[in-house]
């Protein structure tokens, strides 16, 4: 670590009337202020965060191993993807191969037995791969792009591989640079489940115009137990308009599986919404009514729970179905509730228009949302 010359420093001044500066220091591209701060660390940041930003440096307060002196440190901002993003890569080829598998062995009804035989027969899946990556990877770009029109740094999606039921888990993004203000937060939170909601209702729309599945006898044997995932009110509404079915009589004919791209598009909106930590219903709540966010988030797990003990009590459903999955999120968002949400630069208010564009949002999340998304039924 080298000392550097302050005159070659972003806006030292903007540091004068609220740290005592005694030494700065360069480490690599990164520039360390040693003092005494004279007001608290928010306001500290707060600031002196505007003109470090305008330099192109953002800046957090710690302090030394010792505690006896405060650090503000002032790194560049991140102009964008540095070099191959490999990790982005690899996730995402380990999450095509994962979803075509999953795709032919679970929607399409391939045996096992040809998979293993030839590992070629699971491209017949491509159309449920591209319905479920395409809706994930939407709303993850959404996030992306807002994020970085306000100048904020994020990173490109990680898709993340699974198994049964739809070979991915979903796809994250992670916020690494600070937040401006509440608007940008705002835009960013909202971004996501918005794009995503447009591909899921293309992607619905497309599965619902293709023919029908057929599913083979060793599938639907009498007396056997089937998972259901039973239909959320938007995709009941985009069928209706289209005039096309999502269910048939015959218990050998089913929907095409692009639909289910669809089905997870809402329900992975659904989970986003909810209004904690660093979830987007977190954030477009933290944005809209400022600190009192966290009082939300804290009712969230015991309405989850609620809902659970409700669906075994009252209804009788299993553990196996809808009940553990709620209260298996009751746990996740407390969790993530405890983590806190968002905190932006400057927490001014966000103004009407975004007030209403954020209550349109969670009102059309609300046309994703079941209270019994999956059950357990005998053929």
């Amino acid at each position: 670590m080298e000392s550097v010359d302050s005159a070659e420093d972003p806006p030292v001044e903007a540091l004068q009337s609220v740290f005592h500066l005694h030494e700065t220091r360069r480490d690599g591209g990164r520039i360390l202020y040693y003092g005494e701060s004279r007001v608290p660390e928010r306001m500290l940041v707060r600031e002196v965060w505007p003109a470090f930003r305008r330099a192109g440096y953002e800046v957090q307060v710690t302090s030394t191993d010792s505690g006896r002196e405060d650090v503000v440190v002032a790194r560049p901002v991140s102009e964008g993807v540095d070099g191959v993003p490999w990790k982005n890569l690899s996730l995402l080829l380990a999450t095509v191969v994962s979803t075509m598998f999953v795709g032919a062995l679970t929607w399409y009804y391939i045996p096992f037995s040809e998979v293993t035989a030839n590992p070629l027969v699971v491209l017949r899946a491509w159309p449920f791969t591209a319905a479920i990556l395409g809706v994930l990877a939407t709303h993850e770009l959404g996030h992306y792009v807002v994020g970085r029109y306000h100048g904020v740094d994020i990173s490109l999606p990680y898709l993340i591989p699974f198994v049964f039921p739809f070979g991915t888990l979903g796809a994250i993004i992670q916020m690494r640079g600070q937040m401006p203000d509440r608007k940008a937060l705002f835009d960013i939170g909202v971004a996501g489940p918005l794009a995503g909601l447009v591909a899921t209702i293309i992607v619905t729309a497309v599965g619902l115009s293709l023919p029908p599945m057929t599913v083979p006898s060793w599938a639907v044997q009498e007396g056997s137990e089937v998972i259901v995932f039973n239909n959320p009110p938007l995709l009941n509404i985009i069928a209706t308009i289209l005039g096309r079915p999502t269910e048939y009589a015959d218990p050998t004919v089913t929907v095409h599986p692009v639909i289910i791209g669809g089905w997870v598009g809402m329900f992975f909106t659904v989970l986003n919404l909810l209004p904690v930590g660093q979830l987007d219903g977190g954030h477009i709540v933290r944005a809209m009514v400022g600190e009192a966010q966290e009082r939300i988030a804290a009712f969230v797990p015991l309405v989850l729970f609620g809902l659970a003990a409700y669906l075994h009590y009252v209804l009788g459903n299993s553990l196996s179905e809808s009940v553990g999955l709620w209260a298996f999120w009751g746990l996740i968002s407390a969790a993530i509730a405890f983590k806190g949400p968002a905190d932006p630069i400057d927490d001014s208010p966000i103004g009407p228009a975004r007030m209403a564009l954020g209550i349109v949002t969670f009102a059309l999340g609300a046309l994703c949302f079941l209270l019994v998304p999956i059950e357990v039924m005998t053929v």
